[in-house]
């Protein structure tokens, strides 16, 4: 038997840090929704017990190393399946990119074996599963647009936000989100607060509104690291969008505009600046 699953990338409307967790974690306030743009994941039953990970990108670990991995070990190991799986990636997300693409492919994995092996999981045991891998994955598990406190894994679901138009530009180069998290201690925690804002606009379905609450509070570290962000964000309000801002850690960065034809003339004047680019839009 074979399935398959779509892993969607999400961006972070608004990321706000409330302070340092005694578990090493950061508290978190953020507001994160989906994006048509996904990764494809094949999923194959076998009767010998082994995970076999496969993929013609040739960027990602297809071992342990790999989420999606991990998601598939972690099922057989708690429901006692003696079965395994042929897990193929077709990747599309770019990758280290504040997208979310591994934890994407994770809760794709999860959701996809749960049908695949007949588990039966509700989806609340699926998103408490996926909280023991990474702090996104539960919301990859829901998708849609959600409120996401804690540590990222206490889920308040949304109203998805007005229709628009999302152009996401990759910058050649990875960011370590440990890194910022790490310099972030080191500044005045809590002087961020973009996500009331975000929520009121959402729920108001106010578009310009909305375009101007966004906000990340890892943005400022990021952009002292990596000054090709803030060169990027500067083109993209030269080429008129509506709005612009980092996707989690980066180096991602997403602009908003409500016309088709917008985004592609932004999607056009970015591509001698960045190779990764996309014009896609929200998911509702």
């Amino acid at each position: 038997m074979k399935i398959f699953e779509r892993a969607s990338a999400k961006i972070n409307l608004s990321l706000d840090v409330l302070g340092k967790r005694d578990d090493g974690y950061h508290e978190v306030e953020m507001v994160m929704t989906m994006v048509d743009l996904a990764d494809r994941i094949e999923m194959e039953d076998l009767e010998r017990d082994t995970i076999i990970l496969a993929s013609e990108a040739g960027y990602i670990p297809l071992d342990e190393k790999n989420l999606a991995f991990q998601a598939a070990k972690l099922l057989k190991t708690r429901y006692g399946v003696t079965r395994g799986v042929y897990i193929h990636l077709d990747k599309h997300i770019p990758v280290a990119a504040g997208l979310a693409g591994g934890s994407s492919d994770a809760a794709a994995t999860l959701r996809g074996l749960n049908r695949l092996w007949k588990l039966g999981i509700p989806q609340s045991d699926l998103e408490t599963l996926a909280a023991e891998l990474g702090s996104d994955i539960p919301f990859c598990v829901r998708g849609g647009t959600a409120v996401a406190r804690g540590r990222g894994e206490q889920l308040q679901s949304l109203d998805a936000p007005p229709p628009c138009w999302v152009v996401l530009a990759k910058l050649p180069f990875s960011v370590s989100t440990a890194d910022v998290y790490r310099k972030y201690d080191a500044q005045t925690m809590g002087r961020h607060k973009f996500t009331p804002q975000v929520l009121r606009a959402i729920a108001d379905k106010d578009y310009s509104r909305l375009c101007d609450s966004i906000g990340n509070a890892l943005e400022e570290v990021t952009l002292s690291l990596h000054p090709q962000v803030q060169q990027l964000k500067e083109l993209m309000i030269r080429l008129g969008v509506d709005a612009t801002l980092m996707s989690g850690s980066g180096p991602t960065v997403f602009a908003l505009v409500q016309k088709e034809g917008k985004a592609e003339r932004v999607l056009n004047g970015l591509r001698g600046f960045c190779r990764e680019v996309h014009a896609v839009r929200l998911l509702v």
